[in-house]
């Protein structure tokens, strides 16, 4: 078989499909290939330049293939779509990898470790318990307003579940207390597994140096830590901070034409769960600082003139660039006289 300089990956559960050209970018082979015979296919390759997107699966076949003497490079689906000439087919999409792997301006995804995407499968069941609670709790609300029983908005439902468990079948039938019961158990199960995972993640985060760096930034914490240091391998692939946080949406959208700048909305692009930690972490500083005045900053003052939410993003915008900083160039993060 004629030399292989380049491969394209289509990523698969059971099936995979190659793309391969030479030198002159001539296709040398264009196979499918099962889940069983994949490595074996690369290892009998000598070294290449093998392209996949980034998706479930793509950081452990890249360490394997890797460690077979192979470059790998991984890159967001969304930059390699344009590259498909026409239909939807694995072909199709393989070929677009390869071509797109090629590309000098392409914008490749670090590879992830073992240990990273552990730390990355820990936020991900804490997301997942956090959202279970709030499905839980709201219908625990809506089943209560039924028989007019409300509370207050938010995660205060101490006195639904005193409703519940007071024993009123004058107030609450005795049927429905009895299925209302199985939501309150679940709740207080649910609450003390995320508090276990957050113990464990605290514990995790004052182990780890970076992530101790990343926690002295006033609204990251250590959950928000913990994520930067299990998302973030590579700070150096953003040229700056600025384009840092604008990989994680936390800027406005361009729609500008004809030499007319128009921002719209901020992106929602890439990253959901590491945006969401860090607009969490600057609504907790602001509510703070409104209650205490001596903390008072600029994202106070400026609530003064733009809406709270607005506010909430911009705060968090300057904290994904501090982390970047943190993260690039070391250090901890300090409150300086001025600020």
């Amino acid at each position: 078989m004629e030399k292989v300089t380049t491969v394209g990956l289509d990523l698969a559960k059971s099936v995979f499909q190659v793309h391969g050209v030479n030198a002159a970018g001539g296709v040398v082979v264009r196979r499918k290939l099962r889940r069983s015979a994949l490595l074996d296919f690369f290892a009998a390759l000598p070294p290449t330049l093998v392209g996949m997107e980034a998706c479930g699966g793509a950081h452990y076949w890249a360490r394997e293939l890797t460690r077979l003497g192979h470059t790998v490079r991984l890159m967001p689906p969304a930059y390699v779509k344009p590259y498909v000439k026409r239909g939807k087919t694995d072909a199709a999409d393989a070929e677009a990898i390869c071509e797109a792997v090629t590309r000098p301006t392409m914008r490749f995804v670090p590879v992830k470790t073992e240990a990273q995407q552990a730390s990355l499968v820990e936020l991900k069941v804490r997301d997942m318990l956090v959202r279970q609670r709030t499905q839980t709790i709201n219908a625990l609300r809506s089943h209560l307003a039924e028989y007019g029983i409300v509370a207050a908005q938010g995660r205060k439902v101490a006195e639904l579940i005193a409703v519940v468990r007071d024993g009123d079948d004058a107030r609450l039938p005795h049927l429905a207390r009895e299925a209302l019961g199985e939501l309150v158990a679940q709740i207080e199960a649910l609450e003390e597994r995320i508090e276990r995972l957050d113990r464990r993640m605290v514990r995790h985060a004052r182990e780890d140096e970076t992530a101790r760096r990343l926690a002295s930034i006033p609204g990251v914490r250590a959950v928000g830590a913990t994520a930067l240091v299990a998302m973030v391998p590579n700070p150096h692939g953003f040229a700056s901070a600025r384009h840092f946080a604008a990989s994680l949406g936390l800027t406005p959208q361009p729609h500008s034409s004809g030499g007319k700048e128009r921002l719209g909305r901020i992106s929602r692009q890439r990253n959901a769960m590491l945006r969401r930690l860090l607009v969490l972490g600057a609504t907790s500083r602001l509510r703070y600082a409104r209650r205490n005045p001596e903390a008072a900053d600029w994202a106070t003052r400026l609530l003064a003139r733009r809406p709270f939410k607005v506010v909430a993003v911009a705060l968090a915008n300057k904290m994904a660039r501090i982390a970047w900083a943190l993260l690039a160039r070391g250090g901890t993060y300090t409150t300086t006289a001025t600020a």
